[in-house]
């Protein structure tokens, strides 16, 4: 077997190489052959400093999750830490890539940092249900100021080498070599008094934390998650114990968070992101050129899934009717761009080059040498198949074409064309250039090359594919819709809409169904029902209480009224909905009920179970953890619950919610 650590000698420096691909994760096998090394090289009077690097793409991206959740493995990453800290000789970590939770924990141990310019560092435990383990709620705030391990403890976020260099989460940066660096660096290090451990120092700026403020953030950013709270109270503990001490009670708190119903909820979410649209794995056909991407129709959708492409390095050629509409795409585009760069996504040199690689007009020869087009017009079978009859004709015989409805049947457009296996669904979520799940709709007749196309595309989008079959809704929408209608029944019978959503807040969504209703605009579900309502079931009983509001100009925020009033700017409950909600339940003839907020809980849950059974039935979804992973990623559901179809495998009805 391949040795995982190695180490040779250059003047005096021991350089140390971890080689664990893909990520070198800090499994048991690396951490007895680091400690072995460690303790090697303490007992070697010739070596004077050592530098502690990575093979690979990367710096330790963290630990075996495999591990996670079992008993602990000798020896653990204290025991290889606290090595390192005691050595006599100093120790200097050398990153490239990503420095993340016990990877940031080993850096964190050596004397010193030295990073490329591209690195990032993090401690993502609490996206896991965790906290550190090994030493980072203690040594980080020892390092850097309190105010920002608090943000990158309980947030999870990773932050940037300049930031990171800003704030003393590492000494130097380099842009050529890294590794002649950090040797020229060690060997200063050894001419030097090694400094004193990070335990011996004092916490940094605490005073200027506002701890109970930050714990109303947190607790609210958390939603019923557990490990941020944790995080903040251990970062807390250290103004309160001494180091050696706080790092026990850090060890304690992680082994029992690590042994949680939350964290073992949180590694099914990892592990079936991880494993999404499998099937795509096995297509060996050659993918379109994504070099030049073509987009036709410049709307919001439109315009986000070009922002999307733009960022990802493809040129982006829209289409759209006339040159006003072009412009107005245009300014939507540059708009999004600005908005990425505001918020810290990209910065203004990446968004100016982008915004060079895009142009539209409604010259439809531009979309010629497009590899891929995407449909993004209105939500409407005729206005569609035309675009797509016309992209037939117009488009090479080998490019790719896509539609990105949302609930339309992708077989249909495809037999517009001569050759339907070249049609694939790209379902993007908006905003497009933001949402992290792409649904790959597989037609009837879609191809390999189609397919293959789509995975790329999510690829070079750094997006989470899940495959669904043609159904009306596709997998998520079709979920949504179910439970949504089941919802509004519930306010037939009893329920009014303030008490459903709080319900859903409790559980862990950001929103609930009413609140996503009136953020997205009552039309669309509204027009869907009116397209549908020719081939609906008589025998199920339809409830008309959203209908009248759109028949009252009531379509959400974008008109100040919908399930609530937005009039005053902030969202209140409105007597005329209650009225209208009263006046069909007098219609319908139901008996009233009230309803507690864990019986809303289990019906909801119990709507999209049964959905997501039947769409596995019918061979739309390919498993129940891609269906677990759209409700993760697409529609809020509370991570630290893993997914409505891991709640229906691990939990008993009676433990619910």
């Amino acid at each position: 077997m391949a040795s995982l650590v190695g180490c040779e000698l250059r003047d005096g420096i021991a350089i140390v190489t971890i080689d664990a691909p893909p990520v070198n994760a800090l499994g048991q096998g690396v951490r007895a052959e680091l400690l072995a090394h460690i303790q090697e090289i303490e007992g070697r009077a010739d070596i004077r400093a050592a530098v502690l690097r990575c093979a690979g793409r990367t710096f330790v991206a963290g630990a075996d999750i495999n591990e996670l959740g079992k008993p602990p493995l000798s020896p653990v990453l204290p025991q290889v830490l606290e090595a390192i800290e005691a050595a006599r000789i100093p120790w200097l970590a050398a990153i490239h890539g990503t420095a993340l939770g016990g990877g940031l924990e080993l850096a964190l141990a050596c004397t010193a940092r030295i990073a490329d310019n591209k690195a990032k560092f993090g401690l993502p435990e609490v996206a896991l249900g965790m906290i550190p383990g090994a030493g980072g709620t203690v040594r980080l705030p020892r390092l850097i100021p309190m105010s920002e391990a608090v943000e990158i403890v309980t947030g999870g976020k990773p932050v940037t080498a300049p930031h990171a260099l800003a704030i003393g989460l590492v000494d130097r940066l380099c842009e050529t070599d890294l590794l002649s660096a950090a040797i020229g660096f060690a060997t200063e290090l050894a001419g030097e008094p090694k400094p004193a451990s990070l335990l011996d120092r004092f916490c940094r700026d605490a005073e200027e934390v506002d701890w109970q403020g930050k714990a109303v953030a947190t607790r609210a950013k958390a939603r019923g998650a557990e490990a941020p709270m944790e995080a903040l109270d251990a970062l807390k503990e250290n103004l309160e114990l001494p180091a050696r001490e706080a790092l026990k009670k850090e060890r304690q708190r992680f082994l029992r968070l690590a042994a949680s119903e939350q964290a073992a909820a949180m590694r099914y979410a990892f592990f079936s992101e991880r494993n999404a649209g499998r099937s795509l794995t096995s297509i060996d056909s050659v993918p379109a050129d994504l070099g030049r991407i073509g987009v036709v129709g410049g709307g919001t959708m439109g315009a986000g899934i070009a922002t999307a492409l733009l960022l990802s390095g493809s040129e982006v050629r829209l289409l759209e009717r006339d040159t006003a509409a072009a412009e107005a795409a245009s300014a939507r585009v540059k708009n999004m761009l600005d908005a990425s760069v505001a918020r810290g996504a990209v910065s203004r040199e990446a968004a100016g080059d982008a915004i060079d690689r895009f142009a539209a007009s409604p010259d439809e020869t531009a979309l010629i040498s497009c590899g891929l087009v995407i449909e993004a017009v209105f939500e409407d079978m005729d206005v569609k198949r035309n675009v797509f009859s016309h992209l037939d004709a117009i488009m090479p015989k080998d490019a790719v074409l896509a539609t990105n409805t949302s609930y339309l049947d992708v077989n249909m457009l495809a037999e517009t064309t001569v050759d339907p296996s070249r049609v694939l669904g790209l379902h993007f979520f908006a905003p497009a250039h933001v949402m992290k799940l792409l649904e790959i709709v597989k037609g009837r007749n879609t191809g390999g090359r189609a397919l293959s196309t789509g995975a790329a595309l999510a690829k070079r989008l750094k997006k989470t594919a899940v495959v669904s079959g043609v159904c009306h809704g596709f997998i998520g929408n079709r979920i949504m819709a179910a439970y949504r209608r089941d919802c509004e029944f519930m306010l037939l019978v009893g329920a009014l809409p303030a008490q459903i959503d709080a319900a859903m807040r409790d559980f862990g969504f950001a929103m609930g169904i009413f609140e996503v209703q009136d953020l997205s605009g009552l039309d669309i579900a509204w027009a869907q029902r009116k397209n549908t309502a020719s081939t609906r079931d008589p025998s199920i009983p339809y409830c008309r209480i959203a209908d009248r509001l759109c028949e009252n100009g009531r379509l959400g925020r974008k008109t100040n009224k919908g399930w609530y009033d937005y009039s005053s700017g902030k969202k209140t409950d409105d007597p005329e909905v209650t009225r209208i909600i009263e006046e069909e339940r007098t219609r319908a003839g139901v008996t009233i009920h009230s309803f507690s907020d864990e019986q809303i809980i289990k019906r909801i849950l119990c709507v999209m179970q049964r959905e997501g059974q039947a769409l596995l039935s019918e061979g739309i979804a390919e498993s129940a953890s891609d269906i677990d992973v759209v409700m993760l990623t697409g529609y809020g559901f509370p991570r630290h619950r893993g997914g409505p179809m891991y709640l229906a495998r691990y939990e008993s009805a009676s433990a619910l919610p």
